[in-house]
């Protein structure tokens, strides 16, 4: 591996902490970046959570290529789901709370990959669990800052505020996010771009109604779900 042919030492490393390290570096990096945004760019507070939400998440594909066991995932979500918890009732994690809002949509995040990952990790088909992450991560987080921003015609739903240039940029980057995945995985076909569609069409429905951040739990798991059960529809 050229990482080990760079760093001799790392070779004394077993492969499964060469993982672990790897996740490690990544969020510290996420963490770094987040920091710098906040500090140097005296960015908006829910500029800075969206910059944590949208790298967090992109833990679950260096899940899925370095074939990191399911139990670390698991155990990480469980970890990561109790510190949210406690800091809701301490202040663990300051900025948890900055939205504004009553919302339980990081504990949500952390629950949803840990289902994910016993889930799809079980199955051999953890493409799939990325592909739900993924689209609550970047199709979410990008939705949020684009209806912030841009989002000049709004509606509500629920007692929620949505608007319609944030949800467009959930719907865009939801399709994209699941082609992508899909043509990875199982190539350049109908069947790819049909469920990409249906997907995003739903992932965007279940952000639009979404109330006290369960958006966070219904969106990944959905998500997944309904790409892996349309999948072995059209695959039968």
């Amino acid at each position: 591996m050229l990482l080990l042919s760079l760093f001799p030492s790392l070779e004394s490393i077993s492969p499964l902490g060469l993982q672990i390290v790897s996740v490690a570096a990544w969020l510290s990096l996420i963490i770094l970046s987040a920091w710098g945004v906040n500090r140097f760019a005296k960015a908006d507070p829910e500029i800075v959570r969206k910059v944590v939400h949208i790298g967090t998440g992109n833990v679950i594909l260096l899940a899925w290529w370095l074939h990191i066991p399911a139990i670390v995932g698991i155990s990480a979500s469980i970890l990561a789901g109790t510190i949210t918890l406690l800091s809701y009732r301490f202040p663990i994690l300051p900025g948890i709370n900055s939205v504004g809002r009553r919302s339980f949509g990081t504990f949500f995040y952390s629950v949803s990959i840990g289902i994910l990952v016993a889930w799809f990790w079980h199955l051999q088909q953890p493409h799939y669990a990325a592909l739900g992450i993924l689209v609550m991560a970047w199709g979410d987080g990008l939705a949020a800052v684009i209806g912030q921003r841009f989002g000049k015609h709004k509606y509500k739903l629920f007692g929620g505020q949505k608007s319609w240039e944030g949800s467009s940029t959930m719907a865009v980057v939801s399709y994209f996010i699941c082609s992508l995945i899909l043509l990875s995985v199982q190539g350049n076909s109908w069947q790819t771009w049909v469920i990409s569609l249906v997907v995003a069409l739903v992932a965007t429905g279940l952000e639009t109604v979404s109330f006290m951040g369960v958006d966070n739990l219904t969106v990944p798991i959905g998500s997944a779900a309904l790409a892996f059960l349309l999948s072995q529809f059209f695959s039968s």
